[in-house]
């Protein structure tokens, strides 16, 4: 299965323009993909909880809470259709005939929910990523100084899923490979989109952005070594999004190798997927909930390992019984064939000696 995390989405996002963007992925061959909202300026302390403004498209995944249910609960038979509310607020913007009409599901690929918070000065601001965490289905943090960039690695209490880099812009600082890797080491996994790269507009700030977006990649593949690398698009339309070969052979110019170019579409970014619903489903140690055994079932099974316990014991006592009666009757066997000579009996070294000595003797 092919990742896309990170595809851009706001309030005003068109409703159509979305489902397009959507379809397009899922014909290039993304299985999942992640809905961005893009958080900066300071975090306020109201509303508790935190509100998630992205629509639930599709049922969630697998890994998430409720996912397995709906899996379970949609046959294979059946079609499911998805509304074409995408966006409250820009579906009813919307004229009533230029909304879309609804299409089937598995024209869509499994949509995630994320949230990315711009880090200015983690000291003086609190970004309650606790609670930004149980809204969404995934937190990125997106730091814009080193002291941030270090906090994001470092000193979080829980570690983000990914730390993603403005690679477009002039960072400022150089990122290390002692902190890289040490963030790779507690799960951190560091994000690239090659959107940033891509960009549309020509004339000097394009060829500048490009230019920053190059160097800080070999930059950050020079420091992780092509470790814990996760590859997305941040594409804010369908003209941003290209094909997973043509991503990997880009990469590849710029330092990555094919093998963990594909592995950051992929296995990587499988795995952070895997573990951000393991933590929205355990609690303390608790993963997942055993469904219990239906009535009676448990009594069968129990039954069923008494009478095979028994059988087995029955056996294993008439097989040492058995064994007990033939040394038995070995012995009695021997002492009556020594009594008689030995001549039926097998005889023993020490008895063979004494017949040689005797036969010489007499001899």
């Amino acid at each position: 299965m092919l990742y896309d995390l990170n595809i851009a989405w706001s309030p005003g996002t068109p409703a159509a323009e979305l489902e397009r963007t959507l379809k397009f992925a899922k014909t290039l061959g993304y299985d999942v993909v992640a809905l961005n909202h893009i958080i900066t300026g300071p975090i306020p302390t109201q509303p508790t909880p935190i509100t998630n403004p992205i629509p639930q498209l599709t049922p969630p995944h697998l890994s998430y809470p409720g996912g397995a249910a709906a899996a379970t609960t949609i046959k294979p038979t059946q079609t499911t259709t998805t509304t074409t509310n995408l966006s409250t607020t820009a579906s009813s913007a919307l004229p009533a005939t230029s909304k879309p009409k609804p299409s089937p599901a598995s024209s869509l690929p499994t949509i995630l929910r994320r949230a990315t918070l711009t880090i200015t000065d983690p000291s003086t601001t609190n970004y309650r990523l606790p609670d930004h965490a149980r809204a969404y289905d995934l937190l990125a943090l997106r730091p814009t100084s080193e002291k941030s960039f270090s906090w994001a690695c470092l000193a979080t209490t829980d570690p983000p899923a990914l730390v993603s880099l403005d690679l477009a812009s002039h960072l400022g600082w150089h990122v290390h490979h002692r902190t890289a890797m040490a963030a790779v080491q507690r799960g951190v996994r560091f994000e690239i989109c090659y959107s940033q790269g891509l960009g549309s507009n020509n004339g000097v700030d394009a060829a500048r952005q490009r230019a920053n977006f190059i160097g800080n990649v070999q930059a950050l593949v020079r420091a992780t070594k092509g470790r814990g690398v996760v590859i997305s698009s941040e594409a804010r339309g369908a003209l941003g999004l290209r094909g997973p070969a043509d991503v990997v052979n880009l990469l590849a110019v710029w330092g990555l190798g094919p093998e963990k170019g594909f592995a950051g579409l992929g296995e990587a970014a499988r795995a952070v997927v895997v573990n951000e619903g393991i933590k929205r489903r355990g609690f303390r140690g608790v993963v997942d909930i055993v469904r219990p055994a239906e009535a009676g079932e448990g009594e069968k099974r129990r039954g069923e390992d008494d009478g095979s316990g028994s059988s087995k014991g029955k056996k294993q006592k008439e097989q040492q019984q058995g064994q007990q009666g033939q040394k038995r009757k070995n012995g009695d066997g021997n002492m009556g064939e020594g009594n008689a000579g030995g001549q039926q009996g097998e005889m023993s070294k020490r008895q063979a000696k004494k017949l040689k000595k005797k036969s010489q003797v007499n001899a």
